[in-house]
């Protein structure tokens, strides 16, 4: 078990984490705005609601838009660091007081992979 963490604790420091967060919408698309060094994400229009909401993401984990539309990358070295951030996203477009089987509005975690791949020797 212990060669496994250590194994784990090096490929990270190697490598780290990127978790590709996709809004998913029906009738009003999310927008959402990285703002200030790309360590907090706003999110506008969830639900056609005014209200916007702000993640402050955790330290060394920054943001970053992928280039596609409405798919984002949040990276960093420490994997617990890095699954909090996008979790707190995810949690901040929780649809309530509505059938969540009906409504499956909100930012969502599509794809985790290491920010850079090793080439195995």
């Amino acid at each position: 078990k212990q060669w496994y963490q250590r194994r784990v604790a090096i490929t990270a420091g190697q490598q780290g984490y990127k978790y590709k967060m996709k809004s998913v919408y029906a009738h009003f698309p999310i927008n959402i705005n990285i703002i200030n060094d790309n360590t907090h994400v706003e999110v506008h229009n969830f639900l056609g609601e005014k209200f916007v909401r702000r993640v402050n993401l955790l330290p060394g984990v920054t943001c970053k838009p992928t280039g596609n539309k409405d798919e984002i990358m949040v990276e960093g070295n420490d994997v617990e660091n890095v699954s909090r951030s996008a979790a707190l996203i995810q949690q901040s477009t929780t649809v309530k007081n509505k059938d969540i089987r009906k409504f499956l509005d909100g930012v969502y975690v599509s794809e985790k992979t290491f920010i850079q791949e090793l080439e195995e020797s």
